[in-house]
């Protein structure tokens, strides 16, 4: 790090560039500047810090002044200027006996690199794996989890690379070290799910034990001890013994064992600016429906907002709109196909039938694990109006009021369930054929069709979406070129979000087949 400007040495470089990156290094973070610098620069980059290159320079210039190719490199900073940079330092570190000088080589090298689709860079990565590597085992005790986890995700992630960069990102570039980051998260994601599923197993387990014993103290006519709900909790089931006899009880309540005499959180609200934020930048053209949808959420603790129905024309982006509201909440989703729903299923089934099963709602709350899921009515215009298997509009009554949704009186596992703190959502084209009860109790918004002078604003939403749809990051792919926005723009005038995500999945594909040519 560079403390004092006026000991650096004269330079070939421009004076912003060296005083710019010896500012930021002074000022960085504490947390990542106790780290080894290889790894510090590994953090910076993953993090897409544009910083980090008049950093490393700046630190060049002190250990190394007079480099030629650094100023090349700064200017491109791809892997050929990066590579021909590393070399020259690993020649310094032994002519003039620096060996800072090789560390420094690996951290060029590691901001350099591109996804190693390149054979001939092996050597290259593979040297940067092991500085990684090596300076991962003397990582210091006193940094936080989450630091000391996003920098294993990091190394494990360049470690594992080199062997699947082609399945990973087919014919698209990134920054190795980015891509590596992704991928070393996407790791520790499974062993993460599966340590928490095991702790949450074995608590319930504990749990179970425990009332147990505390049943055979007390005798078997004793009721059974109430529950300690914390707060920003909820109890959604609560059983006894009779209601789980018999095989048929069992096997109807199996898959729900996370829930009775449980406490469930309430997701708590994010920061709405941020929000709204993200919101605006993607349905810019919708700004009075993104304001009428926060403002329900404003000085709440936890996610909860009344029913809520947005009506307009088909491909406006109603129901994209929903599913990044409920990304940017953090709440699970349960959609319904409305045209294919019915209200025998919907609200559950009774026990003594075959088919029996809890109503909707609740298996959304299984599936999320939270009392404030998210359920989308989709096209709920299209509800089918016959009472052959009941209405889908008639059984969402007892749904939509708080004091019936309190104690819902679920068919299949025969004892009330609280579901008053689910958030509904529905979409519609137009709502003439909605019975009255039912509309009086939605906050009803009319979502606008975007224009032609929306695009700019929307593709990258929409390339987002379908490399999301493909398993892909967003980071992954370069953003659309002038002639490629100028083709969409041609055939794209206004209106449908689905024609427009048509007409960006052709260019793409077109993209990757040329890629995959050359």
């Amino acid at each position: 790090m560079i403390d004092d400007l006026d000991d650096l040495p004269p330079s070939d470089l421009d004076d912003d560039v060296i005083e710019g990156a010896a500012e930021d290094s002074a000022s960085g973070e504490q947390a990542i500047a106790s780290l080894p610098r290889v790894l510090r620069y590994a953090i910076l980059a993953s993090r897409a810090d544009h910083s980090v290159y008049r950093r490393l320079a700046a630190e060049i210039e002190t250990v190394c002044p007079g480099i030629a190719l650094t100023e090349p490199w700064i200017d491109t900073a791809d892997a050929a200027s990066g590579c021909a940079l590393a070399v020259e330092l690993d020649q310094r570190a032994v002519r003039e006996d620096k060996p800072e000088c090789r560390s420094l080589a690996d951290c060029v090298r590691l901001i350099s690199l591109a996804l190693p689709r390149d054979r001939g860079l092996g050597d290259e990565h593979r040297r940067v794996a092991g500085a990684l590597l090596a300076a991962f085992r003397k990582l210091p005790q006193s940094i936080s989890l989450a630091l000391a986890a996003e920098v294993e995700a990091v190394v494990y992630g360049w470690a594992a690379l080199f062997a699947c960069a082609h399945e990973v990102v087919g014919a698209f570039q990134t920054p190795a070290i980015r891509a590596a980051a992704m991928l070393g998260a996407r790791m520790a994601g499974r062993r993460i799910d599966e340590a928490e599923e095991t702790a949450f197993a074995r608590s319930r387990e504990r749990l179970r034990k425990a009332d147990e014993r505390e049943a055979m103290r007390s005798g078997a006519d004793t009721e059974r001890p109430l529950l300690d709900v914390p707060e920003g909790h909820v109890v959604v089931v609560r059983t006894d013994s009779v209601t789980v006899t018999g095989y048929k009880s069992k096997e109807i309540i199996t898959p729900l064992k996370g829930l009775i005499d449980v406490p469930l959180p309430l997701i708590k609200t994010p920061a709405l600016s941020e929000v709204r934020r993200q919101l605006m930048a993607e349905f810019s053209y919708a700004a009075s429906v993104v304001d009428f949808v926060l403002s329900d959420l404003v000085g709440r603790p936890t996610i909860a907002f009344r029913p809520l129905l947005m009506v307009g024309p088909p491909g406006s982006g109603k129901t994209r709109f929903a599913q990044r509201l409920q990304q940017l909440l953090g709440v699970g989703m349960w959609r319904t196909d409305s045209s294919g729903a019915d209200g025998a299923a919907f609200s559950g089934t009774d026990r003594r039938w075959a088919t029996a099963q809890p109503c909707h709602p609740l298996l959304a709350i299984a599936r999320a694990r939270h009392a404030n899921v998210m359920i989308l009515l989709d096209e709920l215009d299209k509800a089918a109006t016959g009472r052959d298997h009941g209405r889908l509009f008639d059984c969402l009554l007892g749904f939509l009021e708080i004091d019936s949704a309190r104690q819902y009186p679920d068919p299949a596992l025969q004892t009330t369930v609280d579901l008053r703190h689910i958030c509904y959502v529905a979409t519609a084209n137009f709502i003439d054929n909605l019975p009255s009860p039912l509309l009086d109790r939605f906050r009803k918004v009319d979502f606008p069709k975007p224009t032609e002078a929306d695009l700019l604003a929307l593709i990258p939403a929409v390339v987002t979406d379908i490399l999301r749809d493909q398993g892909m990051d967003r980071r992954w792919i370069e953003g659309l070129s002038p002639s490629e926005t100028a083709a969409i723009a041609h055939h794209w005038r206004g209106g449908s979000v689905r024609r427009l995500r048509r007409l960006v999945e052709i260019v793409l594909r077109q993209r990757e087949g040329h890629a995959s040519r050359h």
